[in-house]
């Protein structure tokens, strides 16, 4: 059996970045809004940022994993791996500011943010489909 080795490397980096993202929050509500995001906008993007991450993770992280169960430790699974975890990086930097996350003020500079949140999208969507994919294509056949 192939162990899913580049996943597990993934899901360990993946859990640095929530809880560094869940800190981002805590540390946030420590400001005294225990519940829900009180209209503070600077909250709430913190909080989609890590709920986002959140959603997209886990499923991906267990296909991924399987598909390396099934076809072992091939170079398209390592640059799935890493296309999530830089896809998931780019989204969080994208939310890194109310221009990334809410659109405000996007001149200059300011245009990076959201591109860095589209990139992650973006990322995160065709490594999906990438996983997908590859399980469809390796599928033992049941003979």
């Amino acid at each position: 059996m192939n162990l899913p080795i580049y996943s597990a490397a993934l899901g360990a980096f993946l859990i640095v970045l929530q809880v560094a993202l869940m800190l981002s929050v805590g540390l946030h509500r420590s400001k005294g809004q225990f519940l829900g995001n009180g209209d503070d906008r600077d909250l709430e993007r913190k909080v989609r940022r890590h709920g986002n991450l959140a959603e997209n993770s886990g499923l991906f992280l267990v296909v991924i994993a399987l598909f390396e169960i099934l076809v072992g430790q091939t170079t398209f699974v390592m640059v799935l791996c890493l296309l999530f975890a830089t896809a998931r990086v780019l989204h969080a930097l994208g939310f890194a500011s109310l221009a990334g996350s809410h659109g405000d003020d996007l001149t200059g500079a300011r245009k990076a943010f959201a591109g860095m949140r589209a990139l992650g999208a973006m990322g995160t969507l065709l490594t999906a489909l990438g996983s997908a994919y590859g399980i469809a294509t390796n599928l033992p056949t049941m003979a």
